[in-house]
């Protein structure tokens, strides 16, 4: 299993130029980060829906 990883790995950068490659790591990481920002902005509503009654 870590053969194929370590393959793949090699594959996708034989292929890939590295600008590609940066690209593509920068649109992850913005998309994990939108991800990130919704989750915590949903846990505050819940605190402060909690805290104030919501739901009463």
């Amino acid at each position: 299993m870590k053969q194929l990883q370590i393959l793949s790995i090699a594959i996708i950068l034989l292929t890939l130029s590295s600008c590609q490659i940066i690209g593509d790591i920068f649109k992850t990481g913005v998309g994990v980060g939108v991800f990130l920002v919704i989750g915590v902005i949903a846990l505050i509503i819940f605190i402060f829906a909690k805290i104030g009654g919501g739901g009463k």
